[in-house]
């Protein structure tokens, strides 16, 4: 077997200088020494080929276990099951009524109750519409007041012109008084019967006008109370949108938060499975992070088209593909109890029970072995 080489620059070599000797005598630049290097001998080659390849081997089986061991069961008939993620309804808060934002009172991570003030826009015009209407409520009532008082003094005068017209018919009769007498007390009783009908209008009309005026306040105390911005649910708040002192139009939005009671998870269901799941059917969805617990719930939604296939289908296998939208919801009465919301964006997996006679496997039995 031919020896393999290898060239190396030997550096040159001081050499002590003799007597009589003028300097160093060197080697010349450029030369090169052969040195020759042993091979690895052939048996040690084979055990490194050996040991390598059982390394291997080794790890195919291993990884081979692991697999089988934590492999997820196969599905038991009648059930379906898709991969998703958690969501939640998203509502925006925003303005109703064009204006300035002058304070917020939660933030984005914050978790809110129903009817809880998150935000105040700035409602000094409406506060002073609202003086403007209250004095207009006053002023009314003093109409009112004044046309019931004319009223009642315009009463009293038909009564005395009533008295008057009696005691002239009676003098007419025994000769004290003229017809003329009779015919003026006549005339002095019917102005006096039309002065209370004018009256009543007046009072009628300032009645109106104190019910206008307090509309108007009632509408005020509405516009202003439309200022404060509150949660409609309870849930989180997702994002801020806009800060203190920005001037927002009309229906500018301030913050987004998401509906705790409403937290759901869209899958894609082939068409044969789709096609035997029925609104209401038993659900549940485990989530990535917390895989040995699983959420009960049901289906609320179904997609009537498919998706991720062609409109026009002709073949049955590009049937078999169609994939429809199925809606599987957590129930909002156990979210309710929950001290903790459910965060959205969590991945996971839901699984349908098309056959109604179909049995959860232990590990998605709710308070079963896991």
């Amino acid at each position: 077997m031919a020896d393999s080489t290898r060239t190396e620059f030997v550096p040159p070599l001081p050499v002590a200088p003799s007597s009589g000797a003028i300097g160093v005598v060197l080697p010349p630049p450029n030369l090169a020494a052969l040195v020759t290097d042993k091979p690895p001998e052939p048996g040690k080659r084979r055990w490194l080929s050996t040991l390598l390849l059982l390394a291997a081997f080794a790890t195919l089986v291993g990884g081979g276990v692991y697999w089988w061991y934590h492999r997820a069961p196969a599905l038991p008939a009648g059930i379906a099951s898709g991969n998703g993620r958690l969501e939640a309804d998203e509502i925006d808060i925003d303005t109703k009524f064009a204006g300035r934002i002058a304070a917020l009172q939660v933030d984005e991570g914050d978790v809110v109750q129903a009817s809880q003030t998150v935000a105040l826009m700035d409602s000094q015009d409406l506060e002073a519409a609202l003086h403007k209407s209250q004095d207009l409520v006053l002023q009314a009532q003093q109409m009112v007041h004044q046309s019931l008082a004319s009223l009642a003094q315009q009463k009293t005068q038909v009564v005395f012109a009533q008295q008057e017209l009696a005691r002239a018919k009676t003098l007419v009769k025994s000769g004290d008084a003229t017809r003329e007498t009779v015919d003026q007390r006549e005339q002095a009783l019917n102005g006096a019967d039309e002065a209370v009908r004018a009256d009543l209008a007046l009072a009628a009309a300032a009645a109106q006008a104190l019910a206008a005026a307090t509309q108007d306040v009632a509408l005020d105390k509405v516009n202003i109370d439309y200022n404060t911005l509150v949660a409609p649910r309870a849930g989180t708040i997702e994002y801020r949108i806009a800060n203190i002192g920005e001037v927002l139009p009309a229906g500018g939005k301030v913050f987004m938060m998401l509906d705790r009671s409403f937290v759901y998870m869209d899958i894609y269901l082939p068409t044969a499975q789709a096609g035997r799941t029925r609104i209401g059917s038993d659900a549940r969805i485990v989530l990535d992070a917390y895989p040995n617990h699983p959420i009960p719930a049901s289906v609320t939604f179904v997609a009537a088209q498919a998706q991720f296939t062609p409109k026009t289908v002709e073949t049955k296998t590009e049937r078999d593909s169609l994939m429809f939208r199925v809606r599987v919801r957590i129930d909002p009465a156990r979210l309710r109890i929950r001290t903790t919301p459910v965060k959205s964006g969590l991945p996971g997996q839901a699984f349908v029970r098309t056959d109604p006679r179909a049995v959860w496997p232990a590990s998605l039995q709710i308070g079963g072995p896991k």
